[in-house]
């Protein structure tokens, strides 16, 4: 016998935060636009009371049953210890790569800059720009294109003197696209970050002008 009551967290197949009711008809209640329209409700009555909030819960809940959205998956996923590494590593990048850019400006040489291409190993459009916008974060670094045909992210680097430091840049992006898939991926880009990163481009690594 099915349970009455299923939340997302326990049933991967339903939307992010979400609940699932009923035995023979099973409805779906997106919890985010209920809680939205629960709050359109109080600006309308602009008086903030148990009774309105309750009340907006009840015609948010109405609304949401007689008028049902269609099912989409967005193929977002939120897995709590893959979001706490991916804003670690965050930081910890952001800050030891600001202190990097920083020296190179005031206390280094002049370096010789490049854009190399990086070939992900996820093809959604959703794991391919979040893993381009944690990327563009992080200082030192910057995503000039993004072609969606081959999954691949150009990035222009300002340290590229030796090929290790072009190896370095790439080994970085993999790794945040790891990081990203593992914070908000499905099992089947999980299971495609944990293998080995595609071969780089023929024209990774180019030096720019």
């Amino acid at each position: 016998m099915k349970r009455g009551l299923r939340f997302s967290f326990r049933n991967a197949d339903l939307p992010p935060l979400s609940c699932e009711f009923g035995t023979r008809r099973r409805r779906v209640l997106d919890l985010p636009l209920i809680a939205w329209l629960t709050v359109i409700w109080l600006l309308l009555w602009s008086t903030l009371t148990w009774a309105n909030v309750i009340t907006g819960l009840v015609v948010a809940v109405a609304v949401c049953l007689a008028f049902p959205l269609p099912r989409v998956d967005l193929g977002l996923r939120l897995h709590f210890w893959g979001i706490l590494r991916l804003a670690c590593y965050l930081l910890h990048d952001m800050y030891t790569s600001g202190v990097k850019v920083t020296r190179q400006i005031f206390f280094g040489l002049p370096h010789r800059a490049a854009v190399i291409g990086v070939p992900l190993r996820c093809r959604s459009d959703l794991m391919l720009a979040a893993t381009a916008v944690a990327v563009s974060n992080v200082p030192g670094g910057s995503i000039i294109e993004v072609r969606r045909a081959t999954a691949t992210l150009f990035l222009h680097v300002l340290d590229a003197d030796r090929p290790e430091e072009l190896e370095a840049a790439r080994r970085q992006v993999w790794r945040m696209e790891e990081l990203t898939v593992r914070a908000f991926g499905t099992p089947d880009e999980i299971a495609r970050v944990a293998e080995p990163p595609p071969p780089p481009q023929l024209a990774a690594g180019r030096p720019a002008p």
